[in-house]
């Protein structure tokens, strides 16, 4: 079930995490907690109609109120709170929100989310990787 170009947009959120590559997007889209393995699903925070809760939505007015889509929009960017969200990603899973930013900001979503799926297939079953962990969750 590998999803279209268009499907993906939604599924990048307004830090320019991927949610495609969250480990609680996949136990979500495989039903994978009736193992008990990950106690949180998310469909993502634009799917859910939600705008970045989790990381900066909390903090950021612009964010939780809809009013810009992505946080490169803002004229405080990168913020402090992107500031550790990226450099907690950068040391944990070896990808950045801000590099994200800019690519989107630079290149457009369409090629962003082109080199994502490149970036993270499973070279076995064509599904994305989980970003959390290197893992497919499909195969």
């Amino acid at each position: 079930m590998v999803l279209k170009i268009k499907e993906k947009e939604d599924l990048i959120a307004p830090c320019g995490m991927n949610c495609s590559l969250c480990i609680a997007y996949i136990f979500n889209k495989f039903n994978l907690n009736k193992e008990g393995f990950h106690k949180k699903y998310c469909p993502g925070c634009i799917a859910r109609k939600q705008n970045c809760v989790f990381a900066l939505g909390k903090k950021c007015d612009l964010i939780a109120n809809g009013k810009i889509r992505f946080c490169y929009e803002c004229n405080k960017f990168p913020c402090e709170g992107l500031k550790r969200l990226d450099k907690r990603y950068r040391a944990k899973y070896n990808m950045s929100m801000i590099d994200n930013l800019n690519c989107i900001k630079e290149n457009g979503i369409d090629q962003f989310i082109k080199k994502e799926i490149e970036k993270w297939k499973c070279k076995t079953c064509g599904e994305s990787k989980c970003c959390h962990n290197g893992l497919c969750l499909n195969c």
